[in-house]
C-alpha cells in the first residue's frame, strides 16, 4: 500500500483477510515512505489493524527499508505481491532483481491513481532462488470465502469475544458484550468494529448464495438422474 492518495486502512484489512485465509504469511508493505509527512501516524494505524502481520515502511524510489525485505526472501518459497494500480509493485520487482524486468508508469498527478502496467499475472525468479508473483494492480477486492481469515485478520476483536456474556454474541446490542464495551473505553476503534460487521455480513450473504447455487446444480443432477432412470426402465410384456 501506498503512503500517498492509495493510504486506505479499509482496504488493508480487507487484503489482510484474503491473505490470511489463503494460507500465505501476510507482510504489510508501506510503500513512498519518502513522500509521507506522517509516516510514524500511518505506520502505527497499520500496525493497529494488522495483528499477527509484520509492517515495512519503505521507499522504492530511495531504496530505503528494502533491506528489511530480506528475510522473506528466500530460495524455495514464493512471494505475491497485491495491492492497488500504482503501489509500486513492479518497481519492487525491479529493484529485488536488480535490473528492469518489469515495465513501470508514474501515477496520475490529478488522482494519485495508479496506471495498469501489470495487466497479467507474471512469475519472476530472485536471484536469492526465491520466486516472485506479481499481480495486475487490484481496484476492487471481493471476499470469496474467508472466515478463518476473517478471524485472524480481526485477532483483537477474537480475543475479546472470548470475554462476552453471549457465546453467539454479535456485538450488536447485546448485554455484557466485550467488544462494545472496549469501544467505549477507547481500547477498539469503532471504524474497526463496524469495518468486521461490515465484512462479516459480506461473508455470510456469500455463503448464502454459494449454499443457494449448490442447491440448484445438486437439484439438476437429481432431475438429470430421475430422467435416466426413467427413460431407460424396462418395458412390461
Amino acid at each position: 500500500m501506498g503512503l500517498d492518495g492509495d493510504f486506505n486502512p479499509r482496504r488493508m484489512e480487507r487484503l489482510l483477510v484474503t491473505a490470511w485465509e489463503s494460507g500465505a504469511l501476510p507482510v504489510v508493505v508501506l510503500n513512498k515512505a519518502d513522500l509521507c509527512d506522517t509516516l510514524d501516524e500511518k505506520r502505527d494505524e497499520i500496525e493497529t489493524i494488522a495483528p499477527g502481520a509484520t509492517v515495512l515502511t519503505v521507499s522504492f524510489l530511495t531504496g530505503d527499508g528494502l533491506s528489511a525485505l530480506g528475510s522473506y526472501i528466500n530460495k524455495g518459497e514464493t512471494i505475491a505481491l497485491i495491492g492497488s494500480s500504482g503501489v509500486g509493485k513492479s518497481t519492487l520487482v525491479n529493484r529485488l532483481c536488480g535490473r528492469e524486468v518489469l515495465r513501470t508508469q508514474e501515477v496520475r498527478a490529478r488522482d494519485e491513481k495508479g496506471q495498469h502496467t501489470t495487466t497479467h499475472r507474471q512469475l519472476v525468479l530472485l536471484p536469492e532462488g526465491g520466486l516472485l508473483i506479481d499481480n495486475p494492480g487490484i481496484r476492487e477486492l471481493a471476499l470469496w470465502s474467508a472466515d478463518e481469515g476473517l478471524g485472524d485478520a480481526f485477532k483483537d476483536i477474537e480475543e475479546l469475544t472470548a470475554d462476552c456474556q453471549f457465546r453467539d454474541c454479535r456485538h450488536e446490542s447485546e448485554p455484557g458484550c466485550a467488544v462494545l464495551g472496549a469501544v467505549e473505553n477507547g481500547q477498539l476503534g469503532a471504524d474497526r468494529l463496524e469495518s468486521f460487521r461490515a465484512l462479516g455480513k459480506e461473508l455470510r450473504f456469500l455463503e448464502l448464495q454459494q449454499n443457494d447455487a449448490a442447491r440448484r446444480i445438486e437439484n439438476k443432477k437429481t432431475a438429470a438422474l430421475h430422467k435416466a432412470v426413467k427413460k431407460h426402465k424396462p418395458r412390461r410384456l
